[in-house]
């Protein structure tokens, strides 16, 4: 195993939230990171040790960055694969490595990917334009209700529609997609896992999410997930085959469902520092942004054992504003015990933007959703209008 370098020069492409809790955890062992950002603004513009603005789909702009750094990451999966995989031919450090990102990137290529290793997750069918999403019901009786979604750049629940009836067929994307059958699901999960060049794997305690009944983004989440012992091992089973398939090296969040007669499926996976992890700052003994500079600098990987039991809660921007933010609430929040906010430096809000999240602490499951459901209602973001 090669010798702690704190002078190797790190460069993340992507200078949001997750950069900045990756430059957090960073601080603690002096190491060196740069940051490439299409936003003059991001939130790591000022921490990092040098900030480059410029776009992540750009190839010229990725190449030109990863040549003046040993070891290249990501914060967010929209990026130019094949300036990284220039990069990682001629001899540069990226992780995760490139061919993951790239079968990420598509959803098409992540459902095919599971059934090719015999990972469980939903039916599907692959589709060209709304025109095929129609045929459905002739082609696959039964098939509906299902879900839309776009091959490529949806996230964050854009690019996903609900098609429940013919009369929904309008809403289907006029582009590449995969159509997945619903799922009648008792509980949404999530594991990450972590994934050392040697192979080492950790995973963190498997947590349950709660998601906005409108945004498709994740409101709650409790950790550890109130599940059965037989269905926790399950999802932990799964998760760590499913970075073992891909052989990636970092963290690889997967999203989970248990379904109504105890199967568990995967959803979806991220191969970078995921919302389901933010907890981790607090509640475990090594945090999920530390566990990813662990694996990608070849690193003994961390514990990842809970400490205390944890809610987290996105901070949300308010309906109906755009604007700088304020954040009604803070004090009060700050009168609270175990209760932690994390604000992400977005200096404007939007409807339903991720501006901070708030962990909440404490021994028992029951309390924390209480408390979870205070915290809810006592902060808001919004602005001057």
């Amino acid at each position: 195993m090669p010798t702690f370098n704190p002078n190797t020069r790190i460069g993340i492409l992507g200078g949001g939230q997750l950069g900045l809790m990756l430059l957090q955890a960073a601080v603690d062992w002096n190491l060196s990171v740069h940051i490439l950002d299409p936003d003059a603004e991001a939130p790591c513009r000022h921490l990092a040790e040098s900030f480059t603005q410029g776009s992540l789909t750009d190839y010229d702009t990725v190449y030109r960055f990863g040549r003046q750094v040993d070891v290249l990451t990501i914060e967010i999966e929209r990026v130019n694969v094949d300036a990284l995989e220039a990069l990682a031919r001629e001899g540069k450090r990226v992780f995760p490595q490139p061919a993951v990102i790239r079968t990420i990137q598509d959803k098409r290529e992540q459902k095919q990917f599971y059934r090719r290793h015999h990972l469980p997750t939903a039916d599907f069918i692959l589709t060209e334009n709304r025109a095929d999403v129609a045929r459905v019901p002739e082609s696959a009786p039964g098939f509906l209700p299902a879900f839309h979604k776009l091959g490529r750049d949806g996230y964050d629940g854009r690019g996903v529609q609900r098609i429940a009836s013919a009369g929904d067929f309008a809403k289907a994307f006029d582009a590449p997609g995969v159509l997945e059958k619903a799922v009648d699901f008792e509980k949404e999960l999530a594991v990450i896992v972590a994934r050392s060049e040697q192979g080492e794997t950790a995973t963190f305690p498997t947590v349950e999410m709660v998601f906005h009944p409108e945004q498709n983004l994740v409101e709650y989440l409790f950790a550890p997930a109130d599940i059965p012992e037989a269905v926790d091992r399950q999802a932990q089973e799964i998760a760590r085959k499913t970075a073992e398939a891909f052989g990636i090296v970092g963290l690889l969040a997967v999203e989970l469902f248990l379904t109504r007669e105890g199967e568990v499926l995967i959803n979806e996976v991220a191969p970078r520092p995921h919302n389901s992890g933010h907890h981790t700052i607090r509640a475990n003994v090594t945090s999920q942004f530390e566990q990813h500079w662990r694996a990608i600098l070849n690193l003994p990987l961390g514990d990842t054992a809970i400490l205390t039991p944890a809610a987290m809660i996105n901070l949300l921007g308010e309906p109906g504003y755009n604007g700088p933010a304020q954040y009604e609430g803070m004090e009060t929040l700050l009168g609270l015990s175990g209760v932690f906010p994390f604000l992400y430096g977005k200096k404007i809000t939007r409807p339903f933007r991720k501006m901070g999240h708030i962990t909440v602490i404490g021994s028992d499951l029951n309390a924390l959703r209480a408390k979870a459901d205070l915290v809810k209602t006592s902060i808001k973001v919004r602005s001057e209008q």
